[in-house]
């Protein structure tokens, strides 16, 4: 398994434009309905922070979001807006969960 938290901070004009290309991700996700792949993504009150949080059962899955054209466009039209905070990468370990992440 393959936890990923990352969260940023855009600038409030950019924030819009990130939540769409976040949301194009997110329908091309669902349309694949794969159950290797967990994909969450929230913004924090004031309104120009991100936080993704990603569960992959295996590398594999997590190269099929890496793949997606519309992630790649997400990720190239983000890395060029100005970053007030820019992304922290974080590799997350299991504990315990009260469900079945990939059952």
């Amino acid at each position: 398994m393959k936890i990923i938290r990352v969260q940023y901070t855009t600038t409030l004009e950019y924030a819009t434009t990130n939540k769409e290309n976040i949301t194009k991700v997110m329908n091309e996700l669902r349309e694949m309905n794969r159950s290797d792949i967990k994909y969450g993504a929230y913004l924090l009150p004031d309104g120009k922070t991100f936080m993704h949080f990603d569960q992959f059962e295996n590398e594999e899955a997590h190269q099929v979001l890496m793949g997606l054209e519309s992630f790649k466009k997400f990720q190239t039209e983000l890395k060029a807006s100005t970053f007030e905070v820019e992304p922290k990468w974080e590799l997350l370990s299991l504990v315990a969960a009260s469900y079945d992440i990939f059952g």
